[in-house]
């Protein structure tokens, strides 16, 4: 059996005037996936480095980090890593700039399931319901969210 290790995900949490947030849907891993935006940790990154480097490559533009918002403070284990938990960072952020990338109105706007699609869009906080959302954590969230 392989060493027990943590797999690290860093996401931003986008609002924009309308009280709405910003929700990626992407097809990875042959999974349809409602989340936030971000993604993984890597080697040599801190939080912030690597919630900036997702900002470039899923958005095309940098995001300005507010503050931090949540870590996952319970045990989850890994849905894709075996003997792994999963530890979840999560940011207030904002473009730095207009957005200058497409807003769906529709969820999983992408016509075709390829490993690598992904859209976005606008979803009401008042709305949004936890379940929407594909992974426990992001629920978590949403809740955390509705409180503020």
């Amino acid at each position: 059996m392989s060493e027990p290790r943590f797999v690290i995900r860093v996401y931003a949490i986008i609002i924009n005037e309308k009280q709405e947030v910003l929700l990626s849907d992407e097809y990875m891993l042959d999974t349809l996936m409602a989340k936030f935006p971000g993604g993984g940790l890597e080697f040599g990154e801190g939080p912030v480095d690597c919630l900036r480097r997702e900002a470039i490559e899923e958005f095309g533009q940098e995001i300005e980090i507010l503050s931090h918002f949540y870590t996952t403070d319970f045990y989850q284990k890994s849905l894709f890593h075996d003997n792994a938990q999963l530890i979840c960072i999560y940011y207030m952020a904002k473009f730095v700039a207009p957005i200058q990338f497409k807003i769906s109105d529709k969820s999983f706007d992408f016509s075709e399931n390829i490993n690598g699609s992904q859209s976005f869009r606008w979803r009401s906080i008042k709305e949004l319901e936890p379940n929407e959302l594909t992974y426990p954590i992001d629920r978590k969230v949403v809740g955390l969210l509705k409180q503020l």
